[in-house]
């Protein structure tokens, strides 16, 4: 737990003009056998305070909970209220799960960036997609990046008083002006302050770089990594790792940004920029510590770094790494093959255009199981206006035109990543079921290397 001094609002202190209740934590999974269902806790339960404080998010809540002795006041669906006394140890939860992470509403972004994905889609999809969140507990639960622009005197403090470390920044640029002027926001060029002041209290963050051509390449782009790893020395260095990243542009995008989408010239521009980076780093730090990710080596047509290069992977949420990874875990699925199977099976697998020409040895391993014929359809995004895409961006109408007269064989094997988490829904709101409709085949979703393997094999899926 962290050692903090407080957490939550107190119910006794709300009086007169104090600011308004978080909305109550409502329950939405409980663990078998955790104190939670021996206390008869049910899902739509809700948690209105616990030692007299309401949690404003999840944070809070862990840390209140950690307490030997609690009392919970907790609101039935029906309207009934209980207070709850226990005991328990020490920092033993309570194995509840809750249907959100924020009890009192997110942080959303009050920067302006041209290149900001959520403001290159089109009017009239659900709402989350336009939520553009910038909260600093997100990043801390979750990884999601922010700025630091939208932080109070209060967030810098609870930051502190909290230990919430590691934070996730989109830093972009290091230079003043640079920052300002891609973010559109005054309070941008802070960002070498916000590091020194991360390092004087032993906090730690992830960094990320969305690269413009034209704009925060070549000279700034050295810059930029360069102070960066000023604060990544040490015992306990302020920033982990920088994540290198191309900008994704989309036809959506506003008129007159002056942004130009990353070719591969401007891909292996970048790489030959960063790579001799790494080495100095390396050599300097004992780490590569500013990471490409794999989208630059697929725009450039170069082949992907060995996987020793990405060391422990502290950017693959990031895209650093990640097919690198997953073809680690297809060479470990399809170490024990068999030589044929009993009955013959030909499955279609669909994955984005840009990242299909490095799966293509690992279909060419599984065709070579007798009996097992594997089609790899590598598509583009018409919906977003790219020929070169990654898989997670493919929309339900990209698959709908893209896989249109193509041979499916008896099932489409269908990454999970293109769907909203724990919804069977696209980025484009068409809804798995919609397209299930018009495929003569059914779906399986692929969850990783070991779902893809099973699938080609025949045997049951391992993962969720």
């Amino acid at each position: 737990m962290w050692n903090e001094p407080s957490a939550g609002i107190a119910l006794a202190a709300l009086e007169g003009d104090a600011p308004r209740l978080p909305s109550p934590a409502v329950v939405a999974s409980v663990e078998p056998g955790s104190i939670g269902e021996e206390l008869g806790f049910q899902p739509g339960d809700r948690l209105l305070s616990i030692n007299g404080k309401r949690p404003r998010d999840l944070i809070d809540l862990q840390v209140l909970v950690g307490e030997e002795e609690l009392v919970l006041e907790v609101e039935d669906p029906d309207g009934t209220r209980h207070t709850v006394e226990l005991e328990k140890d020490l920092d033993e939860g309570l194995g509840l799960g809750f249907t959100e992470a924020l009890f009192d509403g997110l942080k959303q972004c009050n920067n302006a960036c041209p290149f900001c994905f959520i403001d290159q889609q089109p009017p009239g999809r659900r709402s989350s997609l336009y939520l553009k969140d910038d909260d600093f507990r997100l990043s801390f639960l979750y990884g999601s990046y922010l700025t630091l622009t939208n932080l109070t005197a209060a967030d810098w403090q609870r930051i502190e008083e909290q230990r919430l470390s590691p934070l996730f920044v989109s830093v972009h640029a290091t230079e003043p002006e640079l920052r300002r002027r891609l973010l559109v926001n005054p309070r941008a060029g802070l960002v070498l302050e916000q590091l020194a002041w991360f390092a004087q209290r032993n906090l730690q963050i992830h960094a990320q770089v969305v690269v413009c051509p034209g704009v925060n390449d070549g000279a700034a782009l050295t810059r930029t990594l360069e102070d960066l790893a000023g604060f990544a020395g040490g015992d306990w260095p302020a920033v982990l790792s920088a994540a290198v990243v191309p900008v994704g542009l989309t036809r959506f995008r506003p008129a007159g940004d002056a942004l130009v989408p990353v070719d591969r010239d401007a891909a292996r521009q970048v790489i030959a920029r960063v790579e001799p980076l790494q080495q100095h780093f390396q050599r300097r730090l004992g780490s590569r510590f500013a990471w490409l990710s794999d989208e630059w080596y697929l725009i450039a047509g170069l082949p992907l770094p060995p996987r020793d290069a990405y060391e422990d992977l502290p950017q693959q949420e990031n895209g650093v790494g990640s097919i690198r990874a997953f073809l680690e875990a297809l060479d470990q699925a399809t170490q024990d093959l068999p030589a044929a199977l009993p009955q013959p099976r030909r499955l279609s697998w669909v994955v984005g255009r840009l990242v299909a020409e490095a799966l293509e040895p690992v279909v060419a391993r599984l065709n070579a199981v007798e009996g097992l014929e594997l089609l790899l359809y590598g598509l583009p995004s018409p919906y977003w206006g790219q020929d070169q895409v990654v898989t997670g961006l493919l929309t339900g109408s990209d698959l709908l035109s893209g896989l249109a007269g193509r041979d499916l064989g008896e099932a489409l094997l269908l990454p999970a990543v293109m769907l909203r988490q724990g919804e069977p829904v696209f980025l484009d709101d068409l809804s798995l079921a919609e397209l299930e409709r018009q495929w003569p085949v059914p779906v399986r979703l692929l969850h990783g290397a070991d779902d893809l393997v099973a699938s080609c094999l025949g045997v049951p899926c391992q993962s969720p």
